[in-house]
């Protein structure tokens, strides 16, 4: 019998569950980050990157596939001992509960802005983990309906933002390389900060119910995402220019203004009070990912003490401490340099080793 058969997750929540982790903060500001490095070629450098990410996923596939009925963490043991899938778990964990918290912290902030401006952090915090808690307790297959229902429910948002191009300029693309290369390359680092999420594929893979798909799920799952991208950054290009958009920190957001309602006057905090349940995307996958590596650093599979526990933690830090909008955004950068070692180095570096470890007949065995 597999070892996780019985929270095995189906083909569709695979390709959501990437797709939402991946998009869940990251479309907010990121067409502000390309106007300032690309202008308006940035939408370039998400294609570029789209290309990068889908061949660094397929490799995170292609070392999965050495121990299909296992996590990374399972791996490592068996090809570098137990004391590697340890030291593995204890990274994974802080990576996956970092990649979390700067979601959550972001999340807050926006919150606060938009919606509940005189409401204590911790009060918020504490909003958004009671709902996290009741989801991540029931595991990997309550997670995946939980995506499945959160993405149905947000289809209808890509129209919405046909709206504003009622007033668009369209010329404000051409030239198409205003200046070059240079500055789309120069672009790929900062893009790649918002593509981060797949290696999440290490820990999921094993609970995919047909793992013969999980290449075509995760180039699916890509292709959504830079679609997804390149539109919400063509819209804002097209809408407030190269200039004026640097000036927004969230012109996904202020994009929103040109939509006009007699009886509402600011429509854009109702989309972000729906917006929170998108945002979750980015925390709530990883909080159950990062506890069940701390359950299987000591053998077990309830991971759901680790989970109060870390619930705890978070709940009673923000109330010492909660970061500025600055403190966040360093933080983000931090992620993505964290996140571009893990995601798009590590896996290289370890497909190269199993593959020279079973040409060579070196294969540990658990």
């Amino acid at each position: 019998m597999k070892k996780y058969a019985l929270n095995e997750i189906t083909f569709m929540q695979y390709i959501l569950l990437n797709f939402g982790m991946v998009v869940s903060i990251g479309f907010l500001s990121l067409p502000r980050v390309l106007a300032e490095q690309a202008g308006t070629a940035g939408w370039i450098a998400l294609i570029i990157v789209w290309i990068i990410s889908i061949v660094a996923s397929l490799i995170v596939i292609q070392v999965m596939k050495r121990y299909p009925d296992g996590t990374v963490l399972d791996l490592l043991s068996m090809y570098l001992g137990k004391w590697a899938g340890k030291a593995g778990a204890i990274l994974f964990a802080i990576y996956l509960f970092y990649y979390g918290y700067t979601g959550l912290v972001y999340t807050i902030l926006i919150t606060k802005q938009y919606l509940l401006q005189h409401t204590p952090a911790y009060i918020v915090m504490l909003l958004l983990l009671i709902p996290t808690y009741v989801i991540v307790r029931n595991g990997p297959r309550i997670l995946g309906r939980y995506v499945e229902v959160i993405i149905l429910l947000s289809l209808w948002i890509p129209f919405v933002y046909l709206i504003p191009l009622k007033d668009a300029h369209w010329l404000r693309l051409l030239p198409v390389l205003k200046e070059g290369w240079k500055p789309v390359f120069a672009a790929l680092p900062g893009t790649l900060y918002y593509h981060i999420g797949f290696s999440t594929t290490f820990i999921l893979y094993p609970f995919l119910k047909n793992k013969r798909k999980a290449s075509a799920g995760i180039v699916i799952s890509y292709t959504l995402t830079m679609l997804m991208y390149v539109f919400i950054t063509v819209t804002c290009f097209v809408y407030f220019g190269p200039d004026e958009i640097i000036a927004y920190n969230e012109p996904t957001i202020n994009v929103l203004k040109a939509i006009e309602f007699k009886i509402i006057s600011r429509i854009e905090v109702l989309f972000i009070a729906f917006y929170l349940l998108i945002f979750s995307l980015s925390w709530i996958p990883t909080m159950y990912m990062s506890v069940f590596c701390t359950t299987w650093l000591i053998g077990k599979q309830d991971h759901r003490n680790h989970l109060r526990l870390l619930w705890l933690f978070i709940a009673v830090g923000t109330y010492f401490f909660m970061p500025t909008f600055f403190q966040s955004e360093r933080m983000n950068t931090l992620l993505g340099q964290i996140g571009f070692v893990v995601e798009y180095i590590v896996p290289g570096c370890l497909l190269l080793y199993v593959w020279i470890h079973d040409r060579l007949g070196w294969r540990k065995h658990l």
